[in-house]
């Protein structure tokens, strides 16, 4: 056995135990970090797009003579747009594979990058949006997808927390960028910001190209000799290699004897009837994955991160602030902060675990939120509108939340939905998570301004506090621990998680071993 998960064979006890590996902590795999950084830049595209239009936006406004209402609808629409990538994605990849998918969504970004630099109108601009929103959307779905595929389950929180720190370093590009450009005539300053985020898309397709295929890809298209190849470089030892093998062939249906390189996959394990499978007859286990991947992603975006990242220097011109290089000095700052502490929950991930990490991140908005809208609410109802306290402290409130979102929040949204689906869902259920991230970011960055002017700036935070704090609860009451265990353990790990149920097993299987010690004495006495 040697530690090989036979199907049917080995006990459900010794292949949990299994999955967590020895206890001394093996080596960081370079070779599978090294894939994780590839595959993961594809996520400063979205980055550089949200930090680039928080301070793009003013001066288009400016140039283009747009209301108020046209700046929502390009800052957001690009999330909805995303919808059109992410749905394409899972097929796309499934067909494909991850790897020339990363491609493919650095071709659509790059497109849509030069004409949004080019454009010369409102209408030009938002079909560059369009272009540029279908390849964000296929980047997002993928880079988890493909990270979690060739990552060791000992880092696998670790190296799939990659995408939200490219998407933090995206957006202090973007945030730096406009600082440098803002000083260009106002007819170049905003083409310059837009344009210039072609080059990182560029030099995306090229490193990509270098990249294995994910094993999971391979073996399900019947590849297993390349997929050992992967898997022997991928995972802390030879064990686990045949071990992640083993689980791969038992979910793609191959059999466990099988030693071919190459071998015929029935076309059911090529992505038909997953969405029927998904949505339509789901098991109880895949009923819960899904609720808890739409449920992240939903409450990540509705908690007002996009609005606090795209109308920072709105936030704190509404807090006091007037030169428009101080507002761009205020939002890389965001950046910055919003970059160190994503690189502190990699490290946290695999350390701490999920549920810890998430459950304070998201104790910590809920307070930032707070108090960020009591200080926009005192600046709104005081005479003198500028306080040097309050300032400080909206300030303050909004790089501690930001800081509290990169800590959990935003890092496991991704982590989560990376790990938890079957490997016959993954894609598809990745891309359902990544439509409802973009879906509920669009409505929230495209309602932010409108929500502030019907309900006060302050009105709006209090209103994300009260999202965060339901938040709070479905995490805790919905979400089980992932870390550690294998991917293909995850539906078992769904099917028997309830927090009150496991509570009340906990107790009963105590009892009863009780009962069974107490019976074991009686016999010995008798004996």
């Amino acid at each position: 056995m040697a530690g090989v998960a036979v199907s049917g064979q080995l006990p459900a006890a010794e292949k949990i135990v299994a999955d967590f590996g020895p206890s001394k902590k093996p080596k960081r795999n370079k070779y599978a970090f090294a894939c994780a950084i590839l595959a993961s830049m594809t996520s400063i595209l979205l980055g550089y797009d949200i930090g680039v239009m928080s301070g793009a936006i003013i001066y288009i406004q400016r140039d283009l003579k747009i209301s108020d209402l046209k700046v929502e609808i390009l800052t957001g629409i690009i999330n909805l747009y995303c919808l059109i990538g992410s749905a394409a994605a899972g097929r796309t990849s499934d067909w494909i594979g991850r790897r020339y998918t990363i491609v493919f969504a650095g071709a659509i970004f790059f497109v849509g990058a030069l004409l949004m630099g080019f454009s010369t109108n409102y209408a030009f601009l938002m079909v560059g949006r369009f272009v540029a929103g279908i390849g964000i959307g296929y980047a997002l779905m993928i880079a988890p997808v493909y990270t979690a595929e060739v990552s060791p389950a000992s880092t696998r929180g670790f190296l799939t927390s990659f995408p939200e720190v490219f998407i933090n370093a995206g957006i202090l590009l973007g945030y730096v960028s406009n600082y440098a450009f803002s000083k260009l005539p106002l007819f170049l300053t905003w083409r310059m910001m837009l344009g210039v985020g072609a080059v990182p898309s560029v030099i995306l397709t090229l490193v990509v190209l270098g990249m294995p295929e994910s094993p999971r890809w391979l073996v399900m298209q019947g590849r297993l000799g390349e997929a050992k190849r992967v898997l022997n470089k991928t995972s802390d030892s030879e064990e686990e290699a045949q071990r992640r093998l083993s689980d791969i062939k038992e979910v793609a249906g191959i059999p466990q004897d099988c030693n071919d390189d190459i071998v015929q996959v029935t076309k059911s394990h090529h992505g038909e009837g997953v969405w029927k499978e998904l949505l339509i007859y789901p098991t109880p286990s895949v009923r819960r994955v899904l609720i808890a991947a739409v449920g992240i992603h939903f409450f990540q975006q509705s908690s007002g991160i996009d609005s606090v990242v795209l109308y920072s220097p709105r936030i704190f011109k509404k807090a006091g602030i007037k030169s428009d290089s101080h507002l761009l000095l205020a939002t890389i700052a965001v950046g910055f902060v919003k970059t160190m502490f994503i690189l502190v929950a990699t490290f946290l991930l695999d350390r701490v675990g999920r549920r810890p990490l998430l459950l304070t991140s998201v104790a910590g908005m809920i307070i930032s939120l707070a108090t960020l809208a009591m200080g926009l609410t005192v600046i709104d109802h005081s005479h003198n509108k500028t306080l040097p306290w309050a300032v400080a402290l909206c300030i303050l409130m909004v790089l501690s939340y930001v800081g509290f979102f990169s800590i959990g929040m935003g890092p496991i949204t991704w982590v989560y939905t990376s790990e938890i689906f079957p490997l016959r869902l993954r894609a598809q259920g990745a891309s359902i998570g990544v439509g409802v991230n973009r879906v509920t970011s669009g409505v929230i960055s495209m309602t932010f301004l409108s929500l502030y002017e019907a309900i006060t700036i302050g009105g709006a935070f209090f209103l994300y506090a009260g999202i965060a704090l339901v938040s709070w609860f479905f995490f805790y009451t919905f979400l089980p621990e992932t870390q550690g265990r294998t991917l293909e353990d995850m539906e078992a790990l769904f099917e028997k998680f309830n927090w009150r149920e496991s509570k009340r097993k906990k107790e009963v299987n105590g009892n009863d071993g009780q009962i069974q010690l107490g019976n074991a004495a009686n016999g010995q006495n008798h004996g």
